[in-house]
């Protein structure tokens, strides 16, 4: 027997059948995320229905009456590029006037259907403050090994915001997106409690990106390609590894995010702005170093990220020389299924503080490489014998910790999974200077 759109269900009330027709609930918000807006005092909470509702959030400070505030957003129709064209709503409502540190409940949807109920705290404004921060990338629906950690880390607040550096539920896409459903429903219970920021990685790639662009919600209007924001004494800025690879998406986006960010950097340092938020944090997918095996972009001298593409017209430019002409502190990349810490490298050259303390006032950027949250892909191996500018690596399934305490001083840890929760790396990198003159 097929069935429509309707299901009939048959009830014999004594001896007269009652028939009622029972709508699927397309309504009903899920796939619950919050960003932050990139505006002091803001959130910006982002779901799902299938089918057209309005697109509300109620919500209320922690222990007060409940749902006593109401904000009202909209909602764009994503069509899906796979065979079936599948429709979807994203809701975007942004929160203002939130007060910094303060906690507040909340559920979105509308009276067709509302989600359960979240929690965040608002982010602090001021910038002596020290920001927590989970980082990883290449987190599948297959083998997301980090997940549930995660989500107890997140839960128990661990975290002020999680930075996800690209490659999601391999792939967004797949099944005609119902496998980017299933992963947006998966990282809910981390990403409905703090700010989940992103940047896109290679598997994002299918019909230019759409799954990503459209599914996520990061400041900016660049339908979160790439973009920067503030938080306590850290500028970070999120951007595109993907436009060197995918030219026949336009070369032109190449050449607009150079120069977008060349703008960014040039206005953190301007030296009121690197006086307030010393620190420059970036974040891309495919790194510019790596000591693993295979024929990733990493592995090669002249990587396209690192030096850029001279087969283009015109040449296209690289971004090391930009991150560290700009003082660049601290760049985090994914894309390997492994850990990586380099000691300070710019152009292949080691530049540590010091043979005792190399990370105390270095000469170049720090790159952390943490791609091993967890996906059918399973785990890349290393070459054998680490290279000159490499620190630490491990090929553990995990995720790493990050907290910025002051101006001068940051923490990052690597937890390993595979040994249920135990940190493998730390390294602390104090600077007592920060932008180009700490090269010199």
């Amino acid at each position: 027997m097929e069935m429509g759109a309707f299901a009939t269900i048959v009830v014999f009330c004594g001896l007269m059948p009652l028939a009622f027709g029972v709508p699927p609930i397309w309504k009903q918000p899920e796939q619950v995320h919050l960003s932050y807006a990139g505006v002091p005092g803001s959130m910006v909470v982002t779901w799902t229905t299938f089918s057209e509702a309005d697109s509300v959030v109620e919500y209320s400070v922690w222990a007060g009456k409940l749902f006593e505030l109401t904000a009202k957003g909209q909602a764009t129709l994503f069509k899906d590029g796979g065979s079936e064209e599948r429709e979807m709503f994203i809701h975007r409502v942004t929160l203002t006037d939130l007060k910094p540190a303060v906690s507040y409940v909340y559920h979105c949807g509308s009276d067709s259907g509302w989600s359960d109920i979240f929690y965040f705290t608002a982010l602090k404004e001021d910038v002596e403050w020290g920001p927590r921060f989970a980082l990883f990338g290449d987190m599948g629906n297959d083998n997301p090994q980090s997940l549930a950690r995660l989500q107890k880390d997140t839960q128990v607040r661990m975290y002020d915001a999680i930075l996800h550096i690209g490659d999601f539920a391999y792939d967004m896409e797949e099944d005609n997106a119902r496998v980017g459903d299933q992963f947006m429903r998966q990282v809910e219970a981390i990403a409905a409690y703090v700010p989940y920021m992103t940047c896109p990685g290679n598997h994002e790639y299918a019909y230019n990106f759409s799954n990503y662009r459209n599914r996520f919600s990061m400041p900016g209007n660049t339908e979160s390609l790439w973009y920067s924001w503030n938080i306590g004494p850290v500028h970070i800025i999120s951007f595109s590894t993907e436009v060197y690879f995918f030219i026949k998406y336009g070369l032109d986006l190449l050449f607009k995010q150079y120069e977008w960010l060349q703008k960014d950097l040039e206005e953190a340092n301007r030296p009121e702005n690197r006086a307030q938020r010393p620190w420059i944090i970036t974040m891309g997918h495919r790194p510019m170093y790596c000591s693993n095996t295979g024929k990733d972009d990493c592995t090669q001298f002249n990587s396209n990220v690192r030096t850029g593409l001279n087969d283009t017209d015109p040449p296209a430019p690289g971004l090391e020389d930009l991150f560290y002409r700009y003082g660049v502190d601290l760049e985090v990349w994914a894309h390997e299924h492994s850990y990586e810490r380099l000691w300070p490298v710019y152009n292949y050259t080691v530049f540590n503080g010091s043979r005792n303390e190399p990370y105390v006032n270095p000469k170049a950027p720090v790159h952390i490489i943490t791609g091993s949250a967890g996906c059918r892909e399973r785990i890349d191996p290393f070459v054998p014998d680490p290279r000159p500018w490499s620190a630490f690596r491990s090929d553990d399934y995990g995720y790493a910790r990050m907290q910025v305490f002051n101006s001068s001083h940051l923490y990052l840890e690597q937890v390993s999974d595979d040994q249920n929760g135990k940190v493998i790396d730390s390294m602390w990198l104090v600077k007592d200077q920060h932008g180009p003159e700490a090269w010199l």
